[in-house]
């Protein structure tokens, strides 16, 4: 089976259309929001390399059952995360679902800045360290997608998304969230990082 990926980036690259550019933005939001995407598919996709670790710097989707869902106000079953440390019993990352498309964009290329300058399958973003978001005031996108998971709830692998495809991931309609819906949980999020 073709990877959903590897057909997105062909038929971007066949419309002319360069990686990381506004334009390629533009594109993938017009081409990507509204696919139906099967998760669990996802998750065999060949673009992506499925592994038990979690290395900081990469960005990763898997599926996660929290300790504490029942009195959380909502949660993303299916998290698209970059890693940020190490934590007790678990991890730290951005779960970049918590923000709309568009933040999701404009945060990104934020995070990107801080990575090598040409992104190749190893690419990952090394400098992201929880005191240097804090202190900087233009990723206050942060507040509401930084998370703390423990790793005894991770129900699945991780499916590592290689750099060159972070633009498609961040576009996929995979969010997953319980007890309310992804417009309420964005428009929260936007109050969040306003504060």
């Amino acid at each position: 089976m073709a990877s959903l990926f590897d057909t997105l980036q062909a038929n971007a690259f066949r419309a002319g259309v360069r990686q990381r550019t506004k334009q390629s933005q533009a594109w993938f939001k017009k081409n990507v929001t509204n696919l139906q995407v099967s998760r669990e598919a996802l998750m065999k996709d060949t673009a992506l390399d499925r592994t038990s670790q979690n290395i900081r710097g990469n960005m990763y989707m898997y599926f996660y059952d929290p300790k504490y869902k029942e009195t959380l106000p909502y949660y993303d079953r299916f998290p698209l995360t970059i890693m940020i440390d190490g934590a007790p019993g678990g991890f730290y990352g951005l779960n970049l679902h918590y923000l709309n498309y568009n933040t999701r964009a404009a945060f990104l290329d934020e995070l990107m800045a801080l990575g090598p300058e040409k992104s190749t399958e190893s690419s990952r973003l090394t400098k992201i360290r929880y005191n240097l978001l804090t202190g900087v005031r233009k990723f206050k996108e942060f507040k509401p997608c930084f998370k703390h998971y423990l790793g005894k709830h991770v129900k699945s692998q991780f499916a590592r998304v290689p750099m060159t495809d972070w633009e498609i991931a961040i576009f996929l309609p995979v969010e997953q969230f319980k007890k309310t819906s992804k417009q309420s949980v964005w428009a929260d999020s936007n109050r969040i990082a306003r504060n």
